[in-house]
């Protein structure tokens, strides 16, 4: 089947991606839209993880304020060049951010930022809940709870306010997949009225 510069315009406006890639996911789906937008997400997807270890020191600042104006929130979400960092699709992610912080109140950005001491007491609390279980089952028990906390407080682990099916990490990659560059979040700051 003989792919179409009509075709590639469609799959490049739905999924965002360059020419060849759509021309390429077109060829391998046999022209079939759909098919070709699940190849280029999972090759997009792959791509994230690839490039979450490259330097990201570009990027912006972005605030949101609350209806109301009782709650703020500042968040500095970086990339890799400043030409991603004023298109379209990576300030609707810093926005989606701001406002997953304003909604859900996170105390760290991701799991490795959580201090020692706090998941030592989030574990003795947990093994204090199920003490008399047999070992297996604790540590299932007490490695489920830390999930838990997790989802709870670091906001790369929640669920996103937006579709709840997904993390704020996998709304975050496939960002990363449409624009091809390293995205990270480096630190926010949310203030409520009356809030210590």
């Amino acid at each position: 089947m003989s792919i179409s510069m009509e075709m590639v315009q469609k799959l490049r406006q739905t999924t965002g991606s360059g020419i060849l890639e759509c021309k390429k996911a077109l060829e391998e789906s046999k022209g079939v839209i759909e098919e070709a937008v699940k190849i280029v997400g999972a090759k997009g997807l792959a791509l994230a993880d690839i490039k979450a270890a490259r330097t990201s020191s570009q990027g912006l600042v972005t605030s949101y304020v609350h209806l109301g104006d009782q709650l703020g929130v500042l968040v500095e979400v970086n990339c890799e060049t400043d030409f991603v960092a004023r298109t379209e699709d990576f300030k609707n992610l810093a926005h989606d951010l701001a406002m997953q912080i304003a909604a859900v109140n996170p105390l760290y950005v991701k799991r490795q930022d959580v201090p020692a001491a706090i998941l030592d007491k989030e574990k003795d609390i947990a093994q204090a809940q199920v003490i008399g279980k047999p070992e297996k089952v604790m540590e299932k028990i007490v490695a489920g709870k830390l999930e838990k906390y997790y989802e709870q407080f670091c906001l790369l682990d929640q669920p996103f306010i937006k579709d709840d099916k997904i993390k704020v990490s996998d709304h975050m990659k496939h960002t990363m997949a449409k624009l091809g560059e390293n995205i990270t979040v480096r630190r926010f700051a949310r203030i409520k009225i009356g809030e210590e």
